[in-house]
């Protein structure tokens, strides 16, 4: 693939005000100064139907070109169209709609990351999960395959009674794009942190983007100044070193891993995620993309 990559984006016009429309619009001016080709796309097919309408200003490429979502996270349906209307076109995202789903959704990701993160079940009801919530023992953390209420503080995501499991679990469900129908109980582990938002402590983690198994960036996930994000050079290594275990573990070529310290001095992965829908936290945006455009016109 000799042509220079593609970003397919999503206009910060279209979207409603919060800070992922912060982050995208971000990563949209950063793509802009690397040199990106970008085509800025609909956010859903409310007004252009389908997803070959919402491609439709975008040149059929002469040959296979590698290119880059940047967006909200979309459901299976809206990626896999996306993706075939955009290999129609010869444009050649980096995570097939399998792959996207393995590194996004937690039940299809955890096969390739026992052992390198806490011990998980996945539920798909209430009556599972309490039948089930032996296997764990409270406390227990609890999640969507997708994402979780964390911003809701720790209340709404830990459970230490079945009555609370059975809440939590409900609130899930309910709650279609963070669950899709599966809940994650997890064993809660204790991070290193210094600070916390209300009663939820914001651990030492850190999160990174690989290419192929090989690191892009890696930045502190909390926003703001924290003690906590310095590296020194044994503990980048560490992180390093597993956020690349679990990248090449997993079978995609583009993923986001989430990396935290346990109060032990341990690392441990939290998650994993597609790095076109993945917030930035503190990586630095044009350095990102310099080098995702660079990795791509020399792989």
């Amino acid at each position: 693939m000799s042509n220079a990559p593609i970003l397919l984006a999503e206009s910060p016009l279209l979207l409603p005000p919060s800070p992922s429309r912060d982050d995208i619009a971000r990563s949209l001016q950063a793509a802009r100064l690397a040199n990106w080709r970008v085509f800025e796309i609909p956010p859903d097919f409310s007004e252009c139907e389908s997803a070959d309408n919402a491609l439709q200003h975008i040149p059929i490429q002469a040959q296979p070109t590698p290119t880059v979502w940047l967006g909200y996270i979309p459901d299976a349906a809206r990626y896999e169209a996306i993706y075939a209307a955009a290999h129609s076109r010869n444009l050649v995202l980096l995570n097939t709609p399998t792959q996207h789903r393995t590194v996004q959704e937690f039940d299809a990701a955890y096969p390739f990351l026992q052992g390198l993160t806490p011990h998980s079940i996945i539920v798909t009801s209430e009556t599972e999960a309490l039948r089930r919530s032996g296997e764990i023992g409270f406390p227990i953390f609890v999640k969507g395959v997708v994402q979780s209420r964390k911003s809701r503080g720790l209340a709404a995501c830990v459970a230490y009674n079945k009555a609370e499991l059975e809440l939590r679990v409900r609130a899930l469900l309910d709650l279609e794009l963070r669950s899709r129908g599966r809940v994650v109980l997890r064993e809660l582990v204790r991070l290193r942190h210094t600070r916390s938002h209300g009663d939820f402590p914001l651990g030492r983690e850190f999160r990174a983007f690989l290419l192929d198994g090989q690191l892009l960036a890696l930045g502190f996930y909390w926003p703001h100044d924290d003690e906590g994000a310095l590296l020194n050079q044994v503990e980048r290594h560490a992180v390093e070193n597993l956020a690349r275990t679990a990248a090449l573990n997993l079978p995609a070529r583009f993923v986001a891993v989430d990396v935290g310290q346990l109060e032990s001095g341990e690392w441990t992965i939290i998650e994993t995620g597609d790095p076109q829908f993945s917030g930035l936290s503190q990586i630095a945006p044009l350095a990102y993309w310099n080098k995702l455009h660079l990795a791509l016109t020399t792989h």
